[in-house]
């Protein structure tokens, strides 16, 4: 995996790893007192992390079939790069100005999670990441990098699931945590939320702010514009 792939790579994943929704759900569902709650945690990031590896799965294929007839990669993947900025730097600004969280989950969402069965939670997370537009930003940025890199198919797919790791990183280590350790998860569980909500919008909007910066630069260089 060559350096500009990861300089790519890495960003989205962080970008698409600190989304709010799924990080919330996830502590929701593994504080659940129902007994249910931690079958059904798992359950949202395998529906998630399903719907994801389908995206890959199916653009990926596009992607390649563009290529195979004739097509240029790169327009693609440097013009994705940029409406990615776009989408980071409108999203820091609309956090640093305080601007209503638009990835704040709906209440009835939240009224739901009482209760919720694995099936459903797999349901719930599958509908997250195929409603979600910032997902799937992210998600075709990524895959439109991979291919820009021309790996070939087994390393591309190897590329592209670690990808998905990474970015459900932290959804996957509140997991881990709830299984190997679960005397400590509600007392870290309950210091998360607190710190994701004192500090959660200015994190992300600096985040948002210097990716979006990062890929603007990288995406107009590529299209020839700087």
């Amino acid at each position: 995996m060559d350096l500009d792939l990861i300089t790519t790579l890495v960003p989205l994943a962080i970008g698409t790893a600190i989304v709010p929704v799924p990080l919330v759900l996830t502590a929701l569902l593994l504080g659940a007192r129902d007994g249910r709650g931690r079958s059904a945690a798992f359950a949202l990031v395998a529906g998630m992390m399903t719907v994801r590896l389908a995206q890959g799965a199916v653009f990926g294929v596009l992607l390649a079939g563009i290529t195979a007839a004739g097509g240029s990669r790169g327009p693609i993947a440097y013009g994705g790069l940029v409406v990615l900025a776009l989408v980071f730097l409108v999203s820091g600004a609309r956090k640093a100005l305080g601007a209503p969280d638009e990835d704040a989950p709906p209440p009835r969402w939240l009224a739901s999670l009482d209760g919720l069965g694995p099936a459903r939670a797999f349901g719930l997370g599958a509908v997250l990441l195929a409603i979600g537009v910032k997902h799937w930003v992210f998600t075709l940025g990524a895959i439109g990098a991979i291919g820009e890199a021309a790996m070939g198919p087994a390393a591309s797919a190897g590329a592209f699931l670690a990808f998905v790791v990474a970015a459900h990183c932290l959804q996957l280590a509140l997991l881990a945590l709830a299984l190997l350790a679960p005397d400590r998860a509600d007392a870290v569980l309950a210091r998360f939320s607190a710190v994701l909500d004192r500090h959660g919008r200015m994190l992300l909007a600096g985040v948002s702010l210097v990716f979006g910066a990062w890929f603007l630069v990288k995406g107009l260089a590529g299209l020839g514009v700087l």
